[in-house]
């Protein structure tokens, strides 16, 4: 398991601002620890990249809390299709469902996909962003009950079970949040 001491990252007021519970809640498996959290809303760009729409919550949540913040978003990118649907995941999951996402892929000759997670921590010194990726590609269709969103329609490079099949200690030890996460604690620390 990680070695990394994540204390640093979430010490100093720094406030994580999401409204997704299992957001909150897969981050504080992964730190080990309790995470202040804040629901606010934030407008959320449409923009290619999760970073960019990252950037601009972050942006936003610093203005209006006036305390160092740390804001999440995620996708998936296919490689077939340049990237998309990237930030837009979400949307497609939320429109289609998750057969939806499977069935697109079945038409694709690459069911190679990326998770990403972009983490941008902002304080007075401005933005600090930071992103995790996860290979793998897109399952021929859903499974698994565990954990949220398009888990169950994403099989992690080096398994034959989507994330919805993993426990959640699995999925934390190599998913794209874990990644950004650690990324985001290294510089927090340094």
């Amino acid at each position: 398991m990680w070695a990394l001491d994540y204390t640093v990252a979430v010490s100093a007021g720094w406030l994580f601002v999401t409204s997704n519970e299992n957001k909150w809640r897969e981050a504080q498996q992964i730190l080990g620890r309790d995470l202040d959290r804040i629901t606010i809303e934030l407008p959320e760009i449409q923009a290619p990249t999760t970073m960019e729409v990252a950037l601009e919550k972050a942006k936003v949540a610093y203005a209006l809390l006036k305390r160092p913040v740390i804001v999440e978003d995620a996708g998936v990118e296919l490689k077939a299709l340049g990237g998309f649907p990237g930030p837009f995941i979400k949307f497609w999951e939320k429109l289609g469902g998750l057969e939806s996402i499977c069935r697109a892929a079945d038409g694709l000759k690459d069911r190679r996909a990326e998770a990403v997670c972009a983490l941008v921590a902002y304080d007075a010194r401005g933005p600090q962003p930071f992103e995790g990726r996860a290979a793998g590609t897109i399952a021929p269709s859903p499974r698994g009950t565990q954990g949220f969103g398009w888990d169950p329609v994403f099989i992690p490079e080096g398994d034959s079970r989507t994330w919805g099949e993993v426990t959640p200690a699995e999925k934390d030890a190599r998913s794209h949040r874990r990644r950004a996460w650690e990324l985001l604690a290294r510089q927090l620390r340094g």
